[in-house]
């Protein structure tokens, strides 16, 4: 067990990490960040960005590729076209979803529902590459120094292409969910990036950070990928069937529970997942819904996290999770759900 909670052991920014500079990607706008750490407000116990102080100048790149097929993934400013179209879609989805996600669910329904959604996506984000790579490749693969983060929300297709490529990488990343609503991170995405968009990957490894899902696959691949490419259609599949399983999953996973406590927990939850698990798909829309930063380990098909499940669990079932806030490990995500909610809500037990 201590060996798997020392992944946690990772700051959000360590101090040594290197200056952010622009990655000259040609296909995704990528830029430097203008930051000074005084500008950034931080709700109490929220670990500080250590980031170097001097202004940058911020420059982007034109992307022909950018994902304008359903015009721009989901941000907050008045020009971004998929602003307006999420903005119609949240409120119908909200009328079919299960109303209060804290409450008793229909299971048989949860399953079929997620289920299906794996199935449309099928087969990205199930397996791991890792095994095909050589010795000497796996130890950059599995455990980059500094784990990337990345702003994204459950429900948003592009960022569910993004997850899906790092489980293809067998990548662990600090993930911060950013559902509408949200009361932490969307801010941080505005200070850090200059709108709100997503997904949005931060890599202290190498100072890059960026918008936009494809640039950031690519990205990914480049630097992790030793020499791998994504799977067949994992970027031009997004536009045909990345809206299933938001549609099917009726907007969970989207919009802030109005009743989840203010402050973040003191230290990040681990979850072991893979993307396209129905299972851990359900688990990952409640702490979207409850906008609790968690680190994922990816535990695809083939994946060299393995081990590591299995020794915290004794299984290689996912979902489990492990909060060191409360020392609570479940692998049960009907368990997970209601520990969730319970442990994660403003209203006081009974």
């Amino acid at each position: 067990m201590s060996s798997s909670l020392n992944l946690m052991q990772h700051s959000f920014f360590p101090s040594n990490s290197p200056p952010i500079i622009p990655y000259n990607f040609s296909s995704s706008p990528t830029f430097s960040i203008p930051f000074s750490a005084k500008n950034l407000k931080y709700p109490p116990r929220f670990p500080r960005i250590s980031w170097d102080s001097r202004r940058r100048n911020r420059t982007q790149a034109k992307n022909p590729e950018r994902d304008t097929q359903f015009s721009q993934e989901n941000g907050g400013s008045k020009s971004n076209p998929s602003t307006s179209f999420l903005s119609i879609l949240c409120p119908l989805l909200k009328l079919f979803s299960g109303g209060d996600p804290s409450q008793e669910r229909n299971y048989v329904l949860e399953e079929a529902t997620s289920s299906l959604s794996s199935f449309a996506r099928l087969p990205w984000g199930s397996r791991s590459l890792s095994s095909s790579l050589d010795n000497q490749a796996i130890s950059r693969v599995v455990d980059p120094p500094m784990r990337l983060q990345l702003f994204e929300f459950e429900a948003c297709p592009f960022c569910r292409r993004v997850r899906e490529a790092m489980t293809e990488l067998d990548i662990s990343a600090e993930i911060y969910p950013c559902p509408k609503g949200s009361v932490r991170h969307r801010e941080m995405v505005r200070t850090l990036g200059g709108k709100e968009q997503f997904p949005f990957l931060v890599d202290p490894n190498t100072g890059i950070s960026m918008y936009e899902s494809s640039g950031i696959v690519k990205y990914l691949f480049q630097q992790y990928g030793e020499g791998k490419s994504p799977s067949l259609g994992l970027l031009e599949s997004t536009v045909l069937t990345g809206w299933v399983p938001t549609l099917l999953r009726a907007g969970r996973g989207m919009t802030l529970w109005e009743k989840a406590t203010k402050e973040p927990p003191a230290d990040k939850l681990q979850l072991f997942s893979y993307e396209n698990s129905p299972y851990a798909r359900v688990v990952r829309e409640a702490l979207c819904e409850l906008e609790l930063p968690y680190i994922l380990q990816n535990v695809g098909e083939g994946s060299l996290r393995t081990n590591l499940l299995l020794e915290a669990s004794g299984s290689k079932e996912v979902p489990y999770i492990i909060d060191p806030n409360t020392g609570a490990q479940i692998g049960d995500y009907r368990k997970i759900l209601s520990y969730l909610f319970q442990t994660y809500s403003t209203i006081l037990p009974l």
